[in-house]
């Protein structure tokens, strides 16, 4: 049966594709990596050269298997990740891989295209993308970031994408199986936003669910910023932050800049640049403690950059279930081992979660409905597993009244499904 709407979720972290068809049925594609099939296709691209000059060419894989390749390869590549997160700042408007210049939406477009990659008539097909409420950045430019995000599509041979808020399509999926009216608020908790909705649903005689939006409202805090915040209080201080350098016989302060790229994943991922580079060893040779910065740029030269936020990655995950959590590193005499505690953690992140509740309240207001008023609190994404974002939204709603979905194919599923009802409207006006 062919296949009638297809919904994206192009992910900071992670990307799905589910596809809806005629009967309303919902399937997630499956994609064929080295460690097997998987659904959630890895956000990530890897480039390197094939060949000798003049017939040397750049070529790339995407996914879970640009990670493996990566960490893998000796010779010299580049791995990029979290390029969602780039799209509403003029700051990064282009790069150089191996003398080729790419503009960020043709970067995108390169994964969008190797997402798509095997999918019929995708030129005349409409497909409905998720968006965020809100682009993360510190001021992020909305128009820019779609229109980056449309040009990227294009290019990918996708030309009729429209685009509908992520927490929409995951509400939708949560909403499917409805036999009575319900006021929903929906989190969706990103790799780089929290988003939330309140919506009105009601299910219609003919099968299908009017969804009356009633407010939305976002926040450039998520899953990477609690990742941000273990690198910079736990990690960072062992490769030189807050540490000196002497110039002209005076001790200053290392350049924070380098730290603060270093703890942000999409921007540590361009970091290994010869500039960079450069600008280190020089800073290197006047530290007052050089060992620390050597480490710095060991990790960044070599790549290593994935293996270190996995490391942090497993601790805020372990610390999900357990009271504290050891957080090991020890690559190429690069070694990092700390006890992170929950409490520790929770400290850490409690300005975060103080803006995602700032986000909630800005929802819930918009909508005019108060919090005893919303029926169903639906959470998606990793970050509702954390326990202190677990614990705002018991205090706020009773745990009777939260549902946590799946993770990674909530949106993906949610929006195909929009984009068949939506087409089916069209057919019937």
């Amino acid at each position: 049966m062919q296949d009638a709407a297809i919904g994206i979720d192009f992910g900071t972290t992670n990307s799905v594709v589910a596809l809806a068809r005629p009967d309303g049925s919902v399937t997630t594609r499956s994609f064929a990596t080295r460690q097997g099939a998987v659904d959630a296709y890895r956000s990530a691209l890897m480039f390197w050269r094939e060949g000798r000059p003049p017939h040397a060419h750049v070529t790339h894989v995407s996914g879970p298997d640009a990670l493996d390749m990566a960490l893998g390869m000796t010779t010299e590549h580049r791995f990029l990740q979290s390029l969602k997160k780039h799209l509403s700042s003029r700051a990064f408007q282009e790069t150089r891989l191996f003398g080729k210049l790419f503009r960020l939406e043709d970067l995108i477009a390169v994964f969008l295209s190797d997402l798509s990659a095997g999918l019929d008539g995708l030129g005349e097909r409409a497909v409905l993308s998720g968006r965020p409420v809100v682009f993360a950045g510190d001021r992020p430019d909305e128009a820019l970031a779609l229109a980056r995000l449309s040009a990227a599509y294009g290019k990918a041979g996708m030309n009729k994408v429209d685009f509908a808020y992520e927490p929409l399509g995951a509400a939708y999926w949560y909403a499917r199986e409805l036999k009575t009216p319900q006021t929903m608020l929906v989190a969706d908790f990103g790799g780089g936003t929290s988003d939330f909705s309140v919506m009105r649903f009601e299910p219609g005689s003919n099968g299908t669910l009017q969804a009356v939006p009633l407010s939305h409202a976002g926040v450039g805090v998520a899953g990477d910023t609690f990742d941000y915040r273990i690198i910079e209080h736990a990690v960072s201080p062992l490769l030189g932050k807050g540490s000196d350098y002497l110039s002209f016989g005076k001790r200053l302060p290392i350049p924070a800049h380098y730290h603060a790229a270093f703890a942000q994943w999409h921007r540590l991922s361009l970091m290994k640049s010869r500039e960079t580079m450069t600008e280190l060893k020089a800073l290197i040779r006047d530290a007052v403690e050089p060992g620390r910065l050597e480490d710095l740029m060991t990790v960044i030269e070599y790549d290593l950059g994935y293996e270190l936020y996995r490391a942090v990655s497993a601790t805020k995950i372990a610390l999900s279930s357990q009271e504290e959590a050891q957080l090991s590193f020890d690559q190429m005499g690069v070694r990092i081992d700390r006890t992170v505690t929950r409490a520790l953690f929770d400290s850490w992140i409690a300005e975060d979660v103080a803006a995602i509740e700032g986000a909630l309240d800005e929802a819930l207001e918009a909508a005019g409905v108060a919090g005893d008023k919303i029926e169903a609190v639906f959470m998606t994404g990793g970050t509702s597993y954390v326990p202190a974002v677990r614990a705002l939204f018991d205090r706020r709603f009773s745990p009777q009244r939260i549902h946590i979905g799946d993770a990674f194919r909530s949106v993906a599923s949610g929006l195909a499904l929009l984009a068949l009802d939506r087409q089916r409207a069209l057919a019937a006006a």
